[in-house]
């Protein structure tokens, strides 16, 4: 079985790449079960997983000669990670154009050529939605994005559909939560500080909170984001119909409503006062407006009915963190 994750150097696309190394096999488009033989990691940057299965390719996703090699007509399952993220999508508006909404059609053109289709995930967004909206989020709401990321989410989760309509793929999309903690250093998607927040006053640096107390973010840890992926593909897609959505193929996945003041309370509570103080609230206009676009609270029922599940609470998070990033003597238990 042949399998690619483009973002495959990223932190979700890593962390995936190890789960399905480890788990050795995966269903097919056609129900069957495999053997995962290879595995093709397609970043702009090398990946650092570094076992006899897997393949780096690197480049530029939407380059016609890089898709061509790298997707080919024996590829069973493609997970698409890769994009630029929020922030910079709402900056630079002909990369973001260029990465999540070029690439993406590139690369479903590339699968709609092959006799076997082959089982596509689209990593989506909750910035798919804004606006005027319920309070909790149905997975019936309607999808209207008030950021060129959420824009381009959404086209690309109507081209997964329309494509599995018409038998070129097995998609689905998920629309993702903001994922923290992740490790390493701040990137320039617009929730990148809900990871600082937790991750640099564990490590006694200060961080800037860009955003209000009261403001509300849904929220999956690492841990769970995979687990709901790996879920999110392995379901028959007979499920979908059987769970009452026959009529899409996009999932409100499971998460938790947290505001990034209980954040910090959460961060107290673990490590305390110390680290807490260290989370100095510093408003960024910008930033605070595509965040106050994103809805906070949700009422999942496909994503649960497929199997999918949210984390407890915010503390279980911060403690997943320090057992998966930071296990050295003195960290905070």
């Amino acid at each position: 079985m042949r399998v690619v994750i483009t973002g495959g150097a990223g932190f979700i696309g890593s962390r995936l790449a190890r789960n399905i190394l480890e788990r050795g096999r995966l269903t097919d488009a056609s129900g069957v079960e495999h053997e995962v033989r290879k595995l093709v990691l397609i970043d702009v940057a090398a990946a650092s997983v570094s076992e006899p299965r897997v393949e780096t390719v690197t480049g530029d996703l939407a380059d016609s000669a890089l898709i061509e090699r790298a997707i080919t007509p024996d590829t069973d399952s493609i997970f698409h990670l890769a994009a630029v993220v929020s922030g910079q999508a709402e900056a630079e508006f002909d990369i973001g154009m260029h990465v999540n909404l070029d690439a993406t059609r590139a690369l479903l053109e590339r699968c709609r050529k092959f006799a076997r289709p082959p089982r596509f995930v689209f990593a989506s967004s909750l910035a798919v939605f804004g606006g005027a909206l319920p309070d909790p989020v149905r997975d019936d709401s309607p999808i209207t994005p008030q950021t060129s990321y959420g824009a381009q989410k959404a086209m690309g989760e109507l081209m997964v559909y329309d494509m599995t309509r018409k038998g070129y793929i097995d998609g689905r999309s998920l629309r993702l939560p903001t994922v923290t903690v992740r490790p390493g250093k701040p990137n320039r998607a617009a929730s990148s500080f809900a990871s600082g927040v937790i991750r640099e006053p564990l490590s006694g640096v200060d961080a800037m909170c860009p955003v209000g107390p009261t403001a509300a973010m849904w929220v999956t840890s690492p841990r769970s984001v995979i687990a709901n992926i790996i879920t999110g593909y392995e379901v028959a897609a007979g499920e979908f119909a059987k769970a009452g959505f026959a009529h899409t193929r996009s999932v409100n996945v499971p998460g938790l409503r947290v505001g990034v003041g209980q954040m910090v309370e959460a961060l107290k509570r673990v490590a305390g006062d110390a680290a807490a103080s260290r989370v100095k609230w510093q408003l960024d206009p910008v930033i605070d407006r595509i965040v106050a676009t994103w809805p906070a609270n949700f009422a999942p029922v496909l994503g649960p009915a497929l199997g999918m599940r949210a984390d407890r609470d915010f503390e279980g998070i911060i403690r997943q963190y320090i057992e998966d990033e930071r296990p050295v003597a003195g960290s905070p238990s």
